[in-house]
């Protein structure tokens, strides 16, 4: 580009942030300066995301610190959920309660949502509690509130509480809204829920899954159970876990595509933990690199490593 403003610096720096590519967003901000530009608040968003995504903490309070200090802005609460979510991706979820309580002002639903997802992600029931009590103070119709602290519950086997959830829920007349996948073939975009047998090709597709579990699991993959929000047999789970929308989503894809192009799937709603493990050790079994898009990142998975660094 002839010339580049602050929309043009920052739309790239949250591109990268966005792919996980944080030390290549923190050089274009570092750029960025050298130019005389100044950031504002939506630079500073994208630079604290980038450091996020990738657990790059000292970083994170670096770029943090520098705002007041250097620029004269004020973070604002989305900065702070910022920071909230690279505690909570690190699994530092002391250091994201005691950064919350520290905050010069109260903190809002959006903060304490990224706590809860953080609490779930890393298995904190009662922190998690906290958080989801937080929420519905703020905005008792939350069903994001619920679904997460449901799933907090889940994970932890807790499935009184799970039932309780689920009625409040119910009288509430709060919808979950319902994961699922897709993929674009040949300018034609597939769909597939959880345990989809709709698609005219269900059953290559469930061969090829079945042949994925088989390999996988050869080279050291296991199903991670915890994911499987329902009360039943473990392997019972196993079988829930291979009928994610992702993973069919993903299995189509192998048996529709030429081998030397990437597979690109896109998520409504975040990738389920045992999914990102198992879609890395398929594309080692396949040597095919697997782009996922969930609701809140770009995963670029290729040889059994992922652009996130596990910090999903």
């Amino acid at each position: 580009m002839e010339s580049r403003n602050i929309i043009s610096w920052t739309s790239i720096i949250t591109g990268f942030a966005k792919h996980g590519f944080a030390r290549r967003a923190l050089e274009m901000f570092h750029e960025m300066l050298k130019t005389g530009i100044k950031p504002n608040e939506i630079t500073y968003v994208a630079v604290l995301s980038a450091c996020s995504h990738v657990g790059m903490i000292s970083e994170g309070w670096k770029q943090f610190n520098s705002m007041y200090k250097e620029h004269g802005i004020s973070p604002r609460m989305e900065h702070y959920a910022c920071m909230v979510d690279m505690f909570g991706r690190s699994g530092f979820l002391v250091e994201a309660i005691e950064f919350i309580n520290s905050m010069p002002f109260k903190a809002d639903a959006l903060v304490w949502r990224t706590l809860l997802g953080a609490c779930q992600v890393h298995g904190n029931t009662e922190l998690g509690k906290h958080a989801a009590k937080r929420i519905l103070e703020q905005d008792p119709h939350d069903p994001a509130a619920y679904i997460l602290l449901s799933n907090l519950y889940a994970s932890a086997g807790q499935w009184e509480d799970v039932v309780k959830i689920r009625k409040s829920m119910q009288e509430r007349k709060l919808i979950k809204e319902a994961g699922c996948s897709w993929i674009e073939i040949e300018s034609n975009v597939h769909k597939f829920h959880v345990g989809d047998t709709s698609h005219p090709q269900a059953r290559e597709i469930y061969e090829e899954l079945d042949q994925l579990a088989f390999k996988i699991k050869e080279m050291g993959y296991v199903p991670n159970t915890d994911f499987v929000l329902h009360n039943v047999g473990e392997e019972q789970k196993e079988q829930y876990l291979f009928q994610h929308s992702e993973k069919i989503a993903v299995a189509f894809g192998l048996i529709s595509t030429a081998k030397s192009k990437p597979i690109r799937v896109f998520k409504n709603l975040r990738v389920c933990g045992d999914c990102h493990t198992a879609i890395k050790y398929i594309s080692m079994a396949t040597g095919r690199e697997i782009v996922l898009r969930d609701s809140n990142r770009f995963h670029h998975i290729k040889d059994g490593a992922c652009s996130c660094n596990d910090y999903w």
